[in-house]
C-alpha cells in the first residue's frame, strides 16, 4: 500500500509541475499568432491577385478594341 502511495505522489508531483510549466503555453501562443499572421498574409494576397487579374483583364479588353497597326 505503501508503495502504490509513493507511486501517486510520484505521478501527483509531475502533474503539478506540467500544469505551471508555461514553456509549453508560450509555444502554443507563438504558434497562434503565426497561424494569424499566414492567414492575413493570404488574405491579403488573394486580394491584390484579384485587383491584379482584374486589372489585366481591362488592359487586354482595351488593347482588343484598338485595330492592329501593320509595323
Amino acid at each position: 500500500m505503501l508503495r502504490a502511495y509513493i507511486a501517486y505522489q510520484g505521478i501527483k508531483n509531475r502533474a503539478v509541475r506540467f500544469i505551471k510549466e508555461d514553456k509549453g503555453a508560450t509555444a502554443i501562443e507563438y504558434g497562434l499568432i503565426a497561424g494569424g499572421i499566414a492567414v492575413a498574409i493570404i488574405a491579403v494576397v488573394y486580394g491584390i491577385g484579384t485587383d491584379l487579374k482584374d486589372l489585366f483583364t481591362d488592359v487586354q479588353t482595351e488593347l482588343q478594341k484598338r485595330p492592329a497597326t501593320g509595323g
